[in-house]
């Protein structure tokens, strides 16, 4: 005799895989789409502002950053901007490690490599947006911004 075998019917309910993980995919998924919109915004304005306002590119140099870096909302609009991308960019990349490591040791690996990454891409254009000097001393006074006294 043949062993027999049950399908269960197309609409019986399936048992849902426990997880340990909340709701963070979620909150990632929905962070992902948020983030995409003010990044829109941020990329976009800062664009326009270096780009189309004044003498466009001709006239970015070492004193336009200065100039923009004097100004706290020019700090923040360039801090929010790249910890944004940054944590959007790393979200994403997460998400492809989950999808195409297929071995534990190896996403981890991975993981751990773009969590380095991440944390001194950030740390580092922190500091520099923070501790920019505008005003460098022993600076030529040609390249230096307008507000700056030789």
């Amino acid at each position: 005799m043949s062993a027999q075998t049950t399908i269960p019917t197309p609409r019986s309910p399936y048992a849902r895989r426990k997880t340990t993980r909340g709701n963070f995919e979620l909150y990632s998924w929905v962070f992902m789409r948020a983030s995409g919109v003010l990044l829109l915004v941020l990329v976009f304005g800062h664009l326009f502002v270096n780009l189309m306002v004044g003498d466009g590119i001709k006239a970015i140099d070492f004193a336009f950053v200065g100039g923009k870096w004097a100004s706290p909302f020019w700090q923040t609009w360039d801090l929010l901007m790249l910890w944004l991308a940054m944590i959007h960019g790393t979200n994403g990349v997460r998400t492809v490690i989950n999808d195409y490591a297929e071995r534990d040791v190896t996403r981890g690996v991975l993981k751990g490599l773009l969590l380095l990454a991440f944390t001194f891409t950030v740390v580092l254009g922190t500091l520099v947006i923070f501790t920019f000097d505008p005003c460098p001393a022993d600076a030529p006074a040609e390249l230096l911004a307008s507000f700056c006294t030789a």
